[in-house]
């Protein structure tokens, strides 16, 4: 891994001065120290990808300076409509640099979710005429490659991209738990409520990143098939849009989306859709840790704001006042829900962590895909 401090301080003498991105688990260093080391209002942990475009072009035409993006390879489809309609040479004309990811990078081992984006990666960019470099793992190179990206942001005016391999930017994930006594439950043992509490054949959707691995988990433990459970391995914060599909097409049963915070705000206008169509037979529930976790732990606006009252206000049916904490508490309410028509919401705040032993997810994603259609079909 680079020296990240000495790159973070030559941002600095490059006059770079605002910085803004979604958290990516191969930044994740680099995000942690930009959350530690940067001025505070000139560092924003966006909603998703496109946001972020579309706040460093505000900030550039208010000060003239180069803004810094930082975003997953997956993020590159938020950022498109920015990038070709707002900072595009022939519309605005906004520099700026991107410092993505690259998951799924050809010739290194990565989950199928990211094979097609890291093929596509440098093509894609490419052809938005977004000039882009490899940072490599050696200090002066990067700084080098940095240099490179200011000089040509300021000479074309428009957006270029560092490409960051794995190992570059982050170490190895991060496990554990940071034990917060306000919240009774892991992500893990609230999903296990969740599962225990429902009918059989409840089908359920669940959102990127560790929610997928401990659903998958909890059904090993119990000793329960794999057959009623959508893993929205990738595609960030659609999981609710799929669960929504999933209600219409099966109107005699139970649907559950485990979201996490981050998810649900990546695309909160999926809600008002979900309020709009009022599926009867959903149950939205979000476990709440109020940071992005599987990507470094960085914190999310997930409890600084009441997803409880948007989900109210989007049309959901029913809702509590406010998020709960308690194992009783979400027992007693997902009892209460199932008695009446949805869409119903619940905001569940949970500890930040996964233990430590947790097994990686391996499953074949179309035996999968197959076996959710056979139940759903027979």
């Amino acid at each position: 891994m680079i020296d990240i401090r000495k790159f973070i301080s030559e941002l600095r003498v490059q006059g770079i001065e605002f910085i803004t991105g979604v958290p990516d688990t191969l930044l994740n260093d680099f995000c942690l120290n930009i959350e530690e080391s940067w001025d505070k209002d000139k560092h924003v942990i966006a909603a998703n990808e496109g946001n972020s475009i579309g706040l460093a072009a505000g900030y550039h035409v208010s000060t003239n300076t180069i803004p810094f993006v930082y975003m997953q390879n997956s993020g590159i489809g938020n950022c498109v409509n920015p990038l070709l309609s707002l900072t595009e040479k022939n519309v605005y004309s906004i520099p700026m640099i991107l410092l993505i990811g690259w998951r799924g990078e050809p010739g290194i081992k990565d989950h199928p979710q990211h094979t097609k984006q890291g093929e596509l990666t440098i093509t894609s960019l490419e052809a938005m005429g977004v000039q882009c470099k490899v940072v490599e793992n050696d200090d002066d190179k990067a700084i080098e490659d940095l240099k490179w990206a200011v000089d040509t942001a300021r000479k074309t005016s428009h957006p270029v991209a560092l490409i960051a391999r794995k190992g570059v930017f982050h170490k190895a994930e991060k496990s554990g738990f940071n034990k917060d006594d306000r919240y009774e439950l892991s992500r893990e043992d609230a999903i296990k409520v969740v599962v225990e509490n429902v009918p059989k054949n409840t089908l359920f959707v669940a959102s990127t990143g560790r929610s997928t691995r401990e659903l998958f988990e909890v059904r090993n433990i119990l000793g329960q098939s794999h057959k009623h459970d959508f893993l929205n391995v990738g595609a960030m914060g659609h999981t609710s849009s799929i669960a929504l599909g999933l209600a219409i097409a099966n109107k005699d049963r139970l649907v559950v989306c485990i979201d996490g915070d981050s998810s649900t705000i990546m695309h909160l206008g999926a809600m008002t859709t979900m309020g709009k169509v009022s599926p009867k037979n959903l149950l939205h529930i979000v476990l709440n840790n109020g940071v992005h976790e599987s990507v470094g732990g960085q914190k999310s606006a997930g409890q600084m704001i009441n997803l409880t009252e948007i989900a109210k206000n989007c049309g959901y049916k029913n809702t509590l006042d406010s998020y709960i904490a308690k194992k009783q508490e979400l027992i007693t309410t997902i009892t209460s829900f199932l008695n009446i028509d949805g869409p119903n919401f619940i905001d569940f705040h949970i500890q930040k962590g996964i233990r430590k032993d947790m097994p990686p997810l391996k499953f074949s994603h179309l035996k999968a895909k197959n076996e959710f259609m056979n139940n759903i079909l027979k």
